[in-house]
């Protein structure tokens, strides 16, 4: 068995119960089911697969158990390790007090504009294979880098701090 964590876009305690999801986890099949913090990330036990499948299997368990869907991106956990243990952010100079986010592709897409793209003191500066990174420090304008990533690859993404990805590494 290998371990997958999905990461669900637009999951919050407010629109769907980590029970809920992890039964609808659980009703597709996938074994050792487990929701990390409240924002739609579910760890899972599945045989090694192809992970567009993966997350077909969890959309449609979503929808016959939830009655709605949440676009799930699904990753090894080894993967995360390796992505954590890659430090990109060392490399590319981010200062320390910098939020650290990773955002997940479901394929690997160039950037619709050239990166780095930077604006109030935020960055979107890598894509790497189906991840992009960014960093911003915290100013009163909000969420920035979030436009920014928006701006590069569109919204058919799901985006984590680099600690949740550390948190779901775990799982």
């Amino acid at each position: 068995m290998t371990r997958y964590l999905a990461f669900l876009r637009g999951v919050s305690p407010v629109n769907a119960s980590m029970p809920a999801l992890r039964a609808a986890f659980e009703a597709a099949g996938f074994g050792q089911v487990r929701t990390v913090l409240g924002s739609g990330n579910v760890a899972f036990d599945a045989p090694a697969d192809d992970e567009h499948r993966l997350e077909q299997l969890a959309e449609a368990a979503m929808a016959a158990q939830l009655g709605k869907v949440f676009p799930a991106i699904v990753r090894p956990v080894e993967h995360l390790r390796g992505l954590l243990a890659a430090d990109p952010y060392a490399r590319h100079g981010i200062p320390p007090e910098a939020r650290r986010v990773v955002s997940f592709l479901r394929e690997a897409a160039e950037p619709r504009v050239a990166l780095p793209l930077t604006r109030d003191f935020a960055s979107v500066f890598l894509v790497q294979g189906r991840e992009v990174y960014s960093a911003y420090v915290p100013t009163p304008k909000g969420p920035v880098f979030m436009q920014l990533i928006e701006r590069a690859f569109g919204t058919a993404i799901t985006t984590r701090t680099l600690d949740t990805v550390a948190r779901c590494a775990r799982a």
